[in-house]
This record gives C-alpha cells, structure tokens and sequence, in this order.
C-alpha cells in the first residue's frame, strides 16, 4: 500500500486545503483531513467528501474558510452538533472540533468533550478511518496513523483501534459498518474485531431501522452483496435485523428428496443480477424474489418439495417489510412487488412454447420494466446442469425477441383500452355501474388474446357486440358498427 510523498502531497494540492491551511495557520489552530478522504488516497479510490477536524473550533474554522474560498463557497452551521459544512463546486467540506465521546448503555448517542487528536482518532471506527494528514503549513502532508491502518490497509482487514467490545457496544451500528466496509472493499474482518461483533450482536436493537436500511443499501449496491449478506449471517446478526430472509436458510429432506438453499440461491441470484445492473430496487428485487418460499413450502409425496403461489405471496409480503425496514412505501416498492409477483412468468413462458397472447398479457403486466424483469429472470437460472442453463437462456433469447416483436406490432407496453369508461357511459347513456367494467375487460382481454386489433374503431366494433349479450344497447343505433372489419379479426 506503498505511496509516496509527492503522490500523497499531489492527493492535498487542490485550492481548499491550502486555504483551509491558511486558515488554520491565521487561527492559531492544528488541522487536519481524517477518515474515508485519507483511506481513500491509499486505496486509489475517488473521494469528494472530505472530513476536517480541527483541535479547537471546527466551526470557527469552517467560516474562515469559506470566506477566503469566496461567493460561490456555501456554509452551513450545525451547532447542535458543533460541526460545519462547507460546499464549493464538487467538494464538500466537513469540520469538526476534535473530540472525546462516552456512551450511556441504551443510547448510541454520546456524550461529547473537547478533545486532542489523539481522543479524536481514538473514537474513530476502525483503524483504517482513523489516519489524519496534517494541514498546517510547517508539518504540510504529514501523516499521522497511531494504530498502524497503513498496515491494515495493506492486510485488507478492518480492525477498531481500541476494544472492539467498547467499539461495539457504545455504537452497535458500528457492527453494520464493519461488514458494509468488509463487502464494499473487499476487505477482512480480523478475527477478534468479528467475534466481538457476534458477543455484541443483541446490542443492534437499539439502532433505528434507517440507519441499518442505510447500511444493507450500501451492502445491496456492493460488487459482491454475498459477501456482506454473508457476513451478517455469520455474525448473528441477519435474524435480529432481517428475519424473513434469514428464515430462507437450509434444507430440509423428507423420503430421501431435499430442495435447495433457498439463502444461498437467493445470494446467487443477487450476486449473478449485480454484475450487469447497478439499480438499487432491481437488486432489493432479485434479494425478495423468494421470500415467501419458508411461508409456502409443502412436501407432496408425488412432487416432491413444492412452493406453490410464493411469487404471489410474497408480493404481499414486501410493504410489511419495507415498512418495518423505514424503506420507501413509494412507486419504488411497488416496482419491487411487481418484479417479485411477475419473476415466475417468463421462466414458465421459456419452458412452453411461446404464444402471442402470452407474450401480449406479460408485456402488458410488465410495461416499461419488462427489461428489468427479464434481466432479474436470467439471473434467477442457477442450475449446477450447463445445459440446463443454457436452454433456459437460449428460450429467454426467444423471449426477449418475442416481446420486441409484439412490441413494433401491437403497441401492447402500457396500453389503455381504446375505449374507456367515459365513452362506455356515453354510447349506453347509462351511469357508473358494473357493466361498464365488464366491457373494459372483455375488450382488454379481446386485446390481450388477440382477438381483435388495438384499435379504436374495431375494439368499439366488439364493445357493442359484448354489450348486446348482457343486455345493454346502444343509445344512437346508427352509431353503432354492426361488425368487426375481417381484415381486422386476428
């Protein structure tokens, strides 16, 4: 993890450091940037949120620095919380007095007093976040690692500075970050920082559920979320934050015949889904695409393990899990229970021959995500049998062509009837009733089933046909159109 003077300097060399040098230096105070921003220049990796702490005013300091950083510099004061912010074009700034903290046992929350940079690095996470680079202009560049991150950094392993036990207990949401940092870089929790987290597991009730949503959002948006999904199982910590997916674990036999883990293909599946799409609700998707399976699994001595239903159910499942998880109850939930209820019909679709109304009722239901469910269904092909794989995918090829094909003709993706309800009451003359539901479906269905084209004159056409069987006709019989055009009738 080697890097040299000049490269770290070159990391410092930008206008709002030295400014903040500037600052620091007219102030009487030390400075330095700490954390992630400092990690991240070992790492080679791109930061733009950059961490000052200051051994004194951090406040003080921000404005400062924002003055000398001029009109297009943004301030903002957090006093509550003795911190500051800084924004100038793409950076932003953070600033922050050094500090001690202690903890009460029931509350994350610490008690916060006024601290050297030792006391600030000793509060840190994990060593890792705690290297700080000096700021001020006689010791420019200086980097300051008390607990050997560097090393860390070079071992690939997350470790806190002090007694992970301590660590874990005054800040449990600490545990999230360990895997969250383990699964985002790729990184090793060292053996005693990872059984502290599994001695310490229980304390993860006193987090807010926003703040561990957070941090499965960052380990769902991971390269590999297995890992972190994983880790969380391993540390004990799955069952207390995610019940129903920690219900999907293991297999159970009867007579000789055990279905999969549902757990391990369910990571599978994620992890296949995250290397080619790096949307955060099509991956929460492929995560609760099986969640229902513990809810409906039976043995039946002819088919052996069966989970009848499990796509439909666990579209019912989903907004009570959103909802105990502080996740959005929004469009974006209901893009996942739509991809969850409809993950089973292009499989069933790629086993049987493809038929026009099939493929016309799966473009209708799917609409603009259709892509989306597609992707998520060849992810979902984990047979260990090559071939097997290989003829499901080559069937989704057909698929795919299919739906574009229905597509160009009949304009299907997110279609309304051509006639609706308005025009239904106006040509009856009749009021709002159930009649008037009976033909939007009739002619949706017509549609769907490719009876008739997606047209207006010919759905209407079909719509006084339909009406005549149940008794209604129409107020202006020279309106009407007696029959369907043949040219018309698929």
């Amino acid at each position: 993890m080697y890097i040299s003077e000049e490269e770290l300097l070159e990391h410092i060399s930008s206008k709002p450091f030295h400014l903040i040098s500037e600052a620091a230096d007219e102030l009487g105070v030390e400075a330095y940037v700490i954390g992630g921003y400092v990690r991240d220049i070992f790492l080679n990796r791109p930061s733009k949120d950059i961490d000052i702490v200051a051994i004194g005013s951090g406040i003080e300091l921000a404005r400062l620095v924002a003055r000398k950083l001029g009109r297009h510099a943004n301030l903002s004061i957090f006093k509550n919380f003795g911190t500051a912010q800084v924004k100038c074009a793409d950076l932003e700034l953070e600033f922050v007095g050094a500090r001690k903290e202690s903890y009460s046992h029931d509350s994350r929350k610490p008690i916060v007093e006024n601290g050297t940079l030792e006391d600030d690095q000793n509060r840190r996470d994990f060593t890792i976040n705690a290297l700080a680079i000096c700021l001020n202009k006689k010791r420019y560049g200086e980097l300051v690692d008390p607990f050997d991150g560097l090393a860390d950094l070079e071992d690939l392993t997350i470790r806190t500075p002090l007694d992970p036990d301590i660590t874990f207990s005054d800040d449990p949401l600490r545990m999230m970050r360990a895997i969250r940092f383990a699964t985002q870089l790729g990184f090793f929790i060292a053996s005693e920082t990872f059984d502290a987290i599994y001695r310490n597991r229980e304390r993860i009730k006193i987090i807010s559920r926003e703040r561990i949503a957070d941090e499965l959002n960052k380990i769902i948006l991971s390269p590999k979320p297995s890992f972190g999904f994983n880790l969380l199982d391993k540390a004990g910590l799955l069952p207390l934050i995610f019940p129903e997916l920690s219900a999907l674990k293991g297999v159970e036999t009867k007579e000789g015949i055990g279905h999969k883990d549902n757990f391990a293909h369910t990571l599978m599946v994620l992890d296949r889904l995250s290397r080619v799409s790096d949307s955060l609700w099509l991956r929460w998707s492929a995560l609760l695409h099986d969640i229902a399976k513990p809810v409906t699994k039976r043995f039946d001595p002819k088919l052996g393990w069966t989970f009848h239903n499990h796509n439909f159910i666990g579209e019912k499942m989903i907004p009570n899990i959103f909802r105990k998880m502080k996740l959005p109850m929004n469009e974006k939930m209901k893009y996942v229970q739509k991809m969850v209820r409809l993950h089973m019909r292009p499989i069933a679709l790629s086993d049987d021959e493809v038929t026009d109304s099939a493929i016309r009722r799966l473009l209708f239901e799917a609409g603009d995500d259709i892509d989306d469910l597609m992707t998520l269904c060849e992810a979902d092909i984990t047979s260990k049998n090559p071939e097997k794989v290989r003829r499901f995918l080559h069937n989704f090829q057909l698929v795919r062509e299919k739906l574009a094909y229905i597509e160009e003709k009949d304009r299907i993706r997110n279609f309304q009837p051509p006639v609706d309800g308005e025009e239904i009451m106006r040509v009856f003359n009749i009021p709002p009733s159930p009649p008037i539901g009976i033909l939007k479906e009739a002619i949706k269905n017509a549609i769907l089933d490719g009876i008739i084209e997606n047209e207006h004159d010919v759905a209407y056409s079909f719509m006084i046909e339909k009406a005549r069987e149940i008794g209604l006709t129409p107020k202006d019989e020279t309106r009407s159109l007696d029959t369907i055009p043949e040219n018309k009738i698929k």
